[in-house]
């Protein structure tokens, strides 16, 4: 603090007294000659380096707690394993398991003797070949008997060199904390009890346990195996079967009507895209990548139309193309204004934004499992669970997207009466225009991730090629098909994306 006034650095000092509230004198003359250059500056706490993450913890580094509490436990470990461990387990298992063996030979050599038996000589060369199994077995066991002083010593070193890290680096963590402290006083500070009795428990609970499981693995069963019952398994599983049950027959009127719609909404795609004429197709669908990206575009999207026509992939391609299509259709339609809703009302995406996660978490194949349950098999299904998959991107987007609209500018234009409506549609969407658009470019691209998974149900298209191939590992096949879709994910983002 040499070119800090002295009311500043006084001022300094009282702060680092208030944050740290015990050993004040030291923390204020370790604070300071810290202060005196940037970056990281050796000082050694010693309290820190004998109580390790209880330091830590107590001052509520937490996250400094946690990586010494492992890398200390561990040191622990080979302690306890050299003091009270079983060294000999795996080596005396092996001979008792020898010895069964070595047994038993022994009384097939006697039964052999009495009969007579020409199996006798090789009996005896598998027994003396036991034999000398056993007394390795024996002799490793003592070896390893005799390598408690190594593992205490290993033990003993690495946990002087992570209690010297602990001290050399706990007072650069703490003056870290302290500048967080300075602009944000819910931040933790001072030296508080009921921290370190907290850090206290769990540093002696994990120790000990984990010491006592690797020094004495069968000592307690409980800390093998976590205490279950498979019965409870199988009782949830039952239930949750019966609340699926009921759904389905209560829900009949919807299922059959959802899925009404989706084959309906497939048959309009299916009819442009597969019963209009192939040259009429590829000649829009170019004609699209031109206006939308550009020549070069272009060019790209009349070679990959010819890769899927020349290898007989034009059918599959285009009913691939018309379940993606419906999947994102019906996500952009309910996804936009969903993601608007939420953006205006952060209760309501506090609400929703759990149930996002849970969409994108759950792996995909699992999604088949309630849909074939209410819907069916099928291309309907398909679509329900390539939609299902593919919709959260455009809601977290568009929300994004509006979150960002600058909030001077709404301000301005209300200014000048600007009506809810006007606001929306001339001020916040095309301001967040190119992140919605981003959103609905991956929406598209992960229900076309979908493809292969939803042929599974029989979705037809692309991914069952991929599928068979899987099935009689066919790998050609298999890759022909995979760049077929590789070409029709390509050509939708490029004429999504447009000119960038």
């Amino acid at each position: 603090m040499s070119d800090i006034k002295p009311e500043t650095a006084e001022r300094l000092g009282s702060l680092v007294e208030e944050f740290v509230e015990s050993g004040r004198d030291y923390y204020r003359k370790t604070f300071a000659y810290m202060m005196e250059a940037p970056g990281y500056r050796f000082t050694f706490n010693i309290a820190a380096g004998l109580l390790g993450p209880i330091w830590f913890g107590a001052r509520g580094l937490w996250s400094w707690f946690l990586g010494f509490l492992v890398v200390e436990t561990f040191a622990y470990i080979q302690i306890g394993k050299g003091l009270f461990g079983d060294l000999s387990r795996e080596a005396r298992v092996r001979a008792e398991k020898i010895q069964e063996t070595l047994d038993l030979r022994q009384q097939q050599i006697e039964t052999a003797q009495q009969s007579g038996s020409s199996s006798l000589e090789s009996l005896q060369r598998a027994a003396e070949s036991l034999e000398n199994a056993l007394a390795g077995a024996q002799e490793a066991a003592a070896q390893a008997d005799a390598t408690g002083l190594t593992y205490i010593a290993v033990g003993i070193v690495l946990l002087l060199i992570f209690k010297g890290i602990a001290a050399g680096t706990a007072n650069w963590t703490l003056e870290g904390q302290f500048a967080r402290w300075r602009s944000d006083r819910s931040a933790a500070h001072g030296w508080s009890m009921s921290r370190l009795a907290l850090a206290a428990v769990l540093f002696v609970g994990v120790a000990l346990l984990s010491m006592i499981k690797f020094a004495q693995p069968d000592a307690f069963a409980l800390l093998k195996t976590f205490p279950t019952d498979r019965e409870w398994r199988l009782n949830v599983g039952d239930g949750v079967q019966a609340v699926f049950d009921w759904t389905k027959t209560s829900g009949r009127g919807f299922f059959d009507a959802l899925t009404f719609g989706m084959r309906t909404l497939l048959d309009w795609i299916e009819v442009v895209l597969v019963q209009t004429p192939w040259p009429v197709v590829a000649l829009v669908i170019v004609l699209l990548a031109y206006l939308s990206a550009g020549a070069s575009v272009a060019i790209f999207t009349g070679a990959a139309l010819a890769y899927l026509g020349l290898l007989d992939f034009w059918e599959k391609a285009m009913t691939t193309i018309a379940l993606l299509g419906a999947a994102a259709l019906i996500s952009i339609t309910l996804g936009i204004p969903l993601g608007i809703y939420c953006a205006r009302r952060p209760k309501a995406f506090a609400i929703v934004r759990p149930i996002l996660d849970f969409m994108q978490s759950m792996p995909s194949f699992v999604y088949l499992i309630p849909v074939v349950a209410f819907i069916g098999s099928g291309k309907p299904a398909g679509v329900v669970a390539t939609m299902i998959f593919g919709s959260p991107p455009v809601i977290r987007f568009t929300v994004l997207g509006l979150q960002q609209v600058p909030e001077t500018v709404r301000e301005a234009a209300l200014a000048f009466g600007a009506t809810p409506r006007y606001l929306l549609w001339r001020v916040d969407l095309p301001l967040a225009a190119r992140t919605i658009m981003a959103g609905v470019n991956q929406t598209i691209l992960l229900s076309l991730a979908m493809v292969v998974v939803a042929s599974l149900i029989g979705a037809k298209g692309l991914g069952e090629d991929v599928l068979e191939a899987l099935q009689y590992a066919a790998a050609g096949q298999g890759i022909l098909a995979g760049l077929a879709i590789l070409f029709c994910a390509l050509i939708l983002d490029r004429i999504v994306a447009g000119k960038r």
